[in-house]
């Protein structure tokens, strides 16, 4: 039996979390329709190969930087690097295979302050249907892909971050602290997590066993505290916002 997420959904979340709090620089890769980075008021960079964006994604931002690539390729340009930004909040929503998801938390890890957080999507799949890694036989309604697999290949090859489960809804967030832009493990050790966790699917590594790995954390409870996970990286602390109330 696999948990399901049920807290406020992950866009709200983000809503009310933007409106509390202005970071210095926000990064997203996987941001096709501009939803969850449309009310960013820090500077922002937004990745995607095929945008298709619905609303007004400027808002109050200072900075917007639309960059229409793979992520692979956006890293490989090194337009961080070469503008010097260390990222403050990063949110990771791109390919739902593993090996992509990988490759973007090491990626965006190495450009990402030391007390920054990143976060990622869709790793608490409710159903192994939606864990497919078959594109050509996608399951109606939500699908994740196989990076649920991040959940224990970080706690396995970086036991040194902090890893928090929110119950976002519909497939979890998973926030992640502690950074060391410095550290090597993940790209040392890339061929071997590739190879060990390829073929395994969430049938073979047990359901129950990855339920074990985590608990979910309220998102109720973490706006109600005025993200105090977050707050050590608004611009002004004294401008934090008071939370609100959203629906869940």
């Amino acid at each position: 039996m696999l948990p399901k997420a049920e807290g406020v959904h992950y866009i709200d979340f983000f809503r009310d979390l933007h409106e509390a709090i202005l970071f210095d620089w926000y990064l997203e890769i996987g941001s096709r329709k501009g939803d969850s980075f449309a009310p960013v008021r820090g500077k922002t960079i937004a990745v995607d190969p095929y945008f298709r964006l619905r609303r007004h994604v400027m808002n109050v931002k200072r900075t917007l930087l639309l960059c229409q690539t793979t992520s692979d390729e956006f890293f490989a340009d090194d337009a961080l690097g070469r503008l010097g930004i260390q990222l403050s909040f990063s949110f990771l929503d791109g390919m739902h295979l593993f090996e992509y998801l990988l490759r973007d938390f090491m990626n965006t890890e190495a450009h990402s302050r030391p007390d920054g957080v990143i976060a990622m999507h869709d790793c608490c799949p409710f159903t192994t249907a939606m864990t497919t890694r078959d594109l050509e036989n996608l399951p109606r309604g939500a699908w994740t892909g196989d990076v649920w697999k991040l959940i224990p290949i970080l706690r396995d090859y970086r036991p040194d971050l902090t890893i928090r489960v929110l119950d976002a809804a519909p497939t979890g967030l998973v926030l992640v602290s502690g950074l060391d832009p410095q550290n090597r493990v993940l790209q040392e050790n890339y061929d071997d997590i590739i190879a060990r966790f390829s073929d395994l699917d969430l049938d073979s590594f047990g359901p129950q066993r990855f339920g074990e790995l985590f608990t979910f954390e309220s998102t109720r409870a973490m706006i109600d505290s005025g993200f105090e996970p977050f707050r050590h990286l608004a611009l002004d602390p004294a401008l934090v916002s008071e939370p609100k109330r959203v629906s869940t």
